[in-house]
């Protein structure tokens, strides 16, 4: 009796193990998933070390070892801190906010973003400079966004390596929306 009262403990505690990874795995798959910023490019909104939640859901969760996606529950807008699948280097993750979307002409001139021939006035773009680099930065050279794909700038122009350098992100290699710093806890807030 007393053998299968620890066969049977046993069999539990596996279980119980087994059932957390799964679960684990479903939630860092299509829910959320941390990540780790490594550099100071989306700085001051993002800083060396911090660690970020990341809603992996709203756009719509890639399945695993298919073309496929979950349905969206919202669109990519503009102004949105995203985590996306780098363009030169697929093996690497990239994080940045939006800039361009479909269709939209983008512009950097004197430091600031034009959209469609406006300049840029929405909240989280305000008080940054944005400086020309790369062939989709150009000093006075408008850049069509094609459809499916985004054009993503650094909050910290002057280091970041971002569309003005690659060109666009595919709408496909979007991972999610960071949406908390979790860590360290005097950083603790929602990204904005």
């Amino acid at each position: 009796m007393d053998k299968l009262k620890k066969k049977s403990a046993f069999r539990d505690w596996v279980e119980s193990i087994l059932i957390a990874l799964i679960l684990a795995l479903f939630i860092r798959t299509f829910i959320v998933q941390a990540f780790k910023i490594p550099t100071g490019s989306m700085r001051m909104t993002l800083i060396e070390g911090d660690r970020i939640l990341v809603n992996k859901f709203i756009y719509g969760a890639k399945v695993p070892f298919t073309d496929w996606r979950l349905p969206r529950v919202a669109s990519i807008k503009r102004g949105d801190v995203i985590v996306f699948i780098a363009p030169e280097d697929t093996k690497k993750d990239f994080i940045k906010r939006v800039v361009g979307l479909p269709g939209d002409k983008v512009l950097i001139k004197d430091m600031s973003i034009y959209i469609n021939g406006k300049p840029l006035k929405d909240a989280a773009f305000l008080g940054r400079s944005y400086y020309n680099r790369g062939d989709y930065g150009m000093e006075n050279k408008v850049v069509t966004v094609p459809n499916d794909t985004y054009y993503v700038l650094g909050d910290n122009s002057f280091s970041s390596r971002d569309s003005r350098y690659w060109g666009f992100v595919p709408k496909k290699y979007v991972l999610g929306k960071a949406f908390l710093i979790y860590w360290p806890l005097t950083r603790m807030r929602i990204v904005k």
